[in-house]
């Protein structure tokens, strides 16, 4: 497969390239909990199209879904946001756990990790801990509020909940990653495009 390459992109006409198609609609049919996902998907982007922010999708799909109870997984970095945001979804009626990058205390120290000064004690972020308070929290959906590249793939290997992500980590870029897709300074100085 290479999409990003296709001019055509036929699948948005109905069309199918991958001799597939029989095969995922009948994994939609016999899993019940992947299809009322995917419905309640396409009612939010249907019925809200253009007319909601991420967050209020969010907020939306989760009522939906009739999940009560959510996760809220977040970079010591964005506590202020954090905070916000879990003020915001507790107006709107949810139960909230919240779990900061460095649950735990465990220093780099125990591991021999990379400190970003060399100097002193440094906590580790521990994304295995975030996750496994999750899953004995039993949240309903756990959403991840900008942690570290490589700590979000050990968050998303170890959460057993539904993940959504709302905020994605670029201190560089204000926490908008795509920016560098953008940015006519990075694509020919940075990534040579």
């Amino acid at each position: 497969m290479n999409c990003a390459d296709c001019e055509d992109k036929d699948c948005y006409q109905g069309e199918d390239c991958t001799n597939i198609k029989e095969e995922v609609i009948k994994k939609y049919r016999t899993n019940k909990d992947d299809l009322e996902l995917a419905k309640v998907a396409s009612f939010i982007e249907g019925k809200y199209y253009m007319k909601l922010c991420r967050l209020e999708e969010l907020i939306e799909f989760s009522k939906q879904m009739d999940y009560k109870h959510l996760g809220i997984v977040f970079c010591i970095g964005l506590a202020t946001e954090a905070k916000v945001l879990q003020k915001i979804l507790k107006k709107n009626a949810f139960k909230i756990t919240s779990v900061c990058c460095k649950v735990c205390g465990i220093a780099k120290d125990d591991f021999d990790f990379q400190k970003i000064q060399t100097e002193g004690d440094e906590t580790m972020c521990n994304p295995v801990g975030q996750a496994e308070i999750l899953n004995r929290e039993k949240v309903d959906l756990a959403i991840v509020c900008g942690i570290c590249v490589g700590h979000d793939i050990l968050f998303h290997k170890h959460c057993q909940r539904p993940i959504t992500t709302l905020v994605v980590k670029d201190r560089i870029l204000g926490h908008n990653p795509i920016a560098a897709l953008y940015s006519p300074y990075y694509l020919n100085n940075k990534f040579e495009v």
